[in-house]
């Protein structure tokens, strides 16, 4: 299986795919998508959408997972990640790929063992998790990546209560 994270944002939107081969997560693709501050609304969102939709095209996810928006103290910067969210969203729905939403808090514990660690851990924790030779930046894509990892770990989670529950799966509010 492998999973695209998307870490989403106006200015700067983090994706990450990661799929576990011979036992190893492997990174197949990540990035970042950025937009210009400056342009109209419309065309951030429409550039936007078109770049997620490749990005999509690209790593052909069998499963998209996107950080969910608990609380933010910045009106703006809530709108701004709620919009960019809803393009991550539309792409999906449009590609036919099943969406997954994980809390940030969610996703730091899956990945570090803790749910309030500091950007720079989880970016250590996504380096060593996927062997790569320098953690991932800038953080979004760090974060787009911890996504697609918190992804698999609850997969493998869930197959594993399945199996040993007899077939009735188990998902204890991981997933959505």
């Amino acid at each position: 299986m492998f999973v695209l994270g998307f870490d989403p944002g106006l200015t700067r939107c983090g994706y990450g795919c990661v799929g576990r081969v011979d036992g190893h997560d492997v990174v197949r693709g990540a990035g970042i998508v950025t937009t210009p501050p400056q342009a109209p609304i419309g065309e951030r969102l429409a550039e936007l959408h078109r770049e997620l939709a490749a990005v999509v095209a690209e790593t052909t996810p069998d499963v998209i997972a996107v950080e969910r928006v608990l609380f933010q103290t910045n009106a703006r910067t809530a709108m701004a990640v709620g919009q960019a969210s809803g393009i991550a969203l539309l792409v999906a729905a449009e590609a036919g790929v099943p969406v997954v939403e994980y809390s940030a808090n969610e996703v730091k514990l899956a990945v570090t063992g803790y749910g309030a660690a500091t950007k720079a851990q989880v970016q250590e924790m996504v380096a060593v998790l996927c062997r790569l030779a320098t953690p991932p930046r800038p953080p979004d894509v760090a974060d787009a990546l911890a996504l697609a990892l918190c992804h698999l770990a609850a997969s493998r989670s869930a197959r594993r209560a399945t199996a040993h529950r007899g077939g009735a799966p188990v998902l204890g509010g991981v997933g959505r």
